[in-house]
């Protein structure tokens, strides 16, 4: 569906059927989506209906491949103890572990962390992608959490980065996918997380901005495609700035009943509740 302010209209009957209502479908033909879009007034459409937040569902719901970075903001790098990277840190998150903009997490363990991310999500995507036309091969950005069991994560050697981050509803998205045209910088947004705890005290864990990013979104996608396909519909996390609870002295994790709200300036929140 298309959405301004509090009204969503549906693609399939506001295009005639000339686009399906699953976004799966349409990834691979987003330049003309966004140009039908662009000619589209939601608000003013009698056919225009009011949604609630909490009936939202991730903005790609079947991602083929669910693409994670690692340390990409130089101060995130410094509070984990590690160097910055000279190349992209790329990991992945289960498709299972996608999830909508508002929803309940059970915690399986006493150490999950957060990080609040950009998420880029593909359009046409390809293979060998000049960086000069990554941005063009996108569909847009949302937001997510990269949720992450840290005692999974690190257990064993190797560590299991995969499998700590990929419990059911670890990475949510949302609450839409906002064209990079909406944006005055799409290159320095706000980014933050914020916890409101069992007694409704609320502590701003994360504040940021994406114009700390080591590798930006246009460099990133271009390294990535030098050896995977990106799919239509792919999500790819981008990293998280400082402020994790694994980086705090002492560290600091999720408890059942509290809320997790992250926020991307023009892009919007997603809230997570916690469970045991």
């Amino acid at each position: 569906m298309l959405v301004d302010g509090d009204w969503a209209l549906d693609v399939e009957r506001a295009s005639g059927g000339r686009f399906a209502a699953d976004p799966s479908a349409v990834f691979s033909r987003w330049p003309e989506f966004a140009e039908w879009a662009g000619s589209v007034d939601v608000a003013a459409d009698e056919r225009a209906e009011v949604f609630e937040a909490s009936e939202l569902r991730a903005p790609s719901p079947r991602p083929r491949q669910v693409i994670g970075v690692g340390l990409n903001y130089a101060d995130h790098a410094h509070e984990a103890g590690l160097p910055i990277p000279e190349h992209p840190v790329v990991f992945t998150k289960f498709a299972s572990a996608v999830a909508g903009p508002d929803v309940d997490v059970r915690l399986p363990g006493s150490t999950v962390d957060w990080e609040a991310e950009l998420v880029v999500v593909i359009g046409t995507g390809g293979r060998d992608i000049p960086e000069s036309e990554a941005l063009s091969r996108i569909a847009g950005y949302t937001v997510g959490q990269d949720l992450s069991e840290r005692t999974v994560q690190w257990q064993g050697m190797p560590a299991q980065f995969s499998m700590g981050k990929s419990f059911e509803n670890f990475a949510p998205i949302g609450p839409w996918i906002v064209t990079l045209d909406e944006f005055s910088n799409p290159n320095e947004l706000a980014i933050s997380a914020t916890i409101a705890g069992l007694d409704g005290t609320e502590t701003r864990v994360q504040d940021s901005s994406t114009a700390q990013l080591i590798f930006p979104v246009g460099e990133l996608i271009s390294r990535l495609s030098k050896t995977l396909e990106l799919l239509p519909g792919d999500i790819v996390f981008t990293g998280t700035p400082p402020g994790v609870g694994a980086g705090m002295k002492p560290n600091r994790y999720l408890v059942p009943g509290e809320v997790l709200v992250t926020e991307i300036a023009g892009i919007g929140h997603i809230t997570q509740r916690f469970s045991d």
